[in-house]
Formats: C-alpha cells, structure tokens, sequence
C-alpha cells in the first residue's frame, strides 16, 4: 500500500518541477547589502553569504538594505527600488533544467550603472558588487528556485 502512495507522490513533484521550467518561471531572490569598513557587524540575516561576502570582498561591515522576491517569467522584466534614485530590472533570459540565466541592469538618474548577465544554478547565490552607497557599496545577491 505504501509504494502505491509513494508513485503519485513522486509523479507530482516532478509535475510541479516540469511545470515551472515549461513555464518558464523563476523564484528569485534579491538581496541588496551595504559594504562597508564602518564598525565590524555582519547583519544576522546575511550568514548564509558571510563566507563568500569576505572571500569577495574587503570590508568589516555587511548591513542588509532590502530583501526581495520575484517572481520571473521569461522575458518579462520586473523592477525594484534598490536606492532613492536607483531601481534594478531583472529579466529571466533562460531557462534549463539546471540553470537560471538572468539579466540585471541597475539604473541611475536614466543612466546605465551596472549590467550584467548571470548564469544561477537552483538554490545558490550569486554576490554582485555594485556602486557605492554611502560610505561604502551596495553587493547584491541574487539566488534562484526552480
């Protein structure tokens, strides 16, 4: 009886997981974090990152500034404020069974600051430096669920 179960079990999750990438569709997360050498506090939210966030980079100082998460279709771009004065686009560009690729461009004042394309594997983080902000940067880091 119990491997009568565990067939339809099985079957749906892979339903579901077949779905999103005939989909196309993406869950993404976007963290933005300010960098700095300001004091040494690493914002508890940011463990999972600390490691990679000071193999990376120089600083003493990881404060999260925003955390969000979006919902990506391919080819349908969503924005999001990162900063007065600054938002972020982020378009789903590909997908495959085992890679989410994803274009971020980071805007100011109509001008181009920041444009790149990334190449995410399920459940990992992808650390992106970016301008400065403040007496430090912005490092925006990206991951993905499908």
């Amino acid at each position: 009886m119990k491997r009568v179960l565990v067939f339809p079990i099985i079957f749906f999750i892979l339903f579901l997981f077949s779905t999103s990438i005939a989909l196309g569709q993406v869950q993404t997360r976007i963290r933005v974090i300010q960098a700095s050498n300001v004091g040494h506090n690493i914002d508890p939210s940011l463990r999972d990152v600390h490691k990679e966030l000071g193999s990376l980079f120089n600083f003493t100082s990881y404060r999260l500034l925003r955390d969000e998460t979006l919902d990506l279709t391919l080819n349908q771009p969503i924005s999001i404020s990162v900063h007065p004065g600054r938002f972020m686009e982020v378009s789903l560009i590909g997908l495959r069974r085992n890679l989410a690729e994803l274009r971020i461009r980071v805007v100011r004042e109509g001008k181009d600051i920041l444009l790149t394309e990334v190449r995410l594997p399920p459940e990992r983080t992808v650390l992106i430096g970016g301008p400065r902000h403040g007496e430090g940067v912005a490092i925006y880091a990206i991951s993905a669920r499908f």
